[in-house]
């Protein structure tokens, strides 16, 4: 079995990642979210097991004390955490996993897999960022500031990464996001393992 690529995708809180790597997942066969753990309560409509796995924070520390986390990090006063053992299943089955995760445990993950593929997503403006904060229509201005200043510090940070969307049109940030899995799966190193057979008897 091949194995998968490991895909990071940050961005400041409001930049519409989520999204994009939700239709990431449902148009591009093969390509799976690693769930994280996280200790935040559930907002409503999540489920644990599918967008996250909520536990306590004494598991959470847990966890981290044995040593079972690839990376983790602290936002907004909670805990997240990617299980090594669950990422290394996912890329040795072949699949193609995406990461969200911000830019502290990015930088965790590329120090331990440098072969990672790092994704920045960018709002189109500071309006428009905080325009997407306050539409969710569940924090206070006084969280929404706070959360505008925390996702200006995370944008300081897209240096870091090999690749940078801006999410103006969605269609248009969604096709570049998919446009990069694509053009990875073609490189050479991959295809030389996925296309052995064939190139055996085209070569023999």
């Amino acid at each position: 079995m091949n194995s998968g690529s490991l895909y990071i995708v940050a961005a400041p809180s409001g930049a519409g990642k989520t999204t994009l790597v939700k239709c990431l997942v449902e148009t591009t066969p093969g390509v799976v979210v690693s769930i994280s753990h996280t200790t935040r309560p559930p907002r409503p409509g999540e489920q644990s097991g599918i967008h996250y796995h909520f536990v306590p924070v004494t598991t959470f520390k847990a966890m981290r004390a044995a040593g079972l986390f690839l990376e983790n990090a602290e936002v907004f006063g909670n805990s997240y955490g990617t299980s090594y053992a669950t990422l290394s299943a996912q890329l040795e089955s072949g699949l193609d996993v995406v990461l969200e995760i911000d830019w502290q445990g990015a930088r965790q993950v590329r120090e331990l897999i440098p072969e990672s593929i790092t994704v920045f997503i960018l709002p189109p403006s500071r309006h428009a960022l905080w325009q997407r904060l306050a539409s969710r229509g569940q924090d206070s201005v006084e969280v929404i500031e706070h959360r505008m200043t925390a996702a200006l510090s995370e944008l300081s940070h897209y240096e870091e990464f090999d690749y940078l969307i801006v999410n103006d049109q969605f269609p248009a940030a969604m096709e570049a996001l998919r446009a990069i899995v694509i053009a990875n799966r073609q490189r050479r190193k991959i295809q030389m393992e996925r296309q052995r057979g064939l190139l055996q008897t085209l070569l023999s």
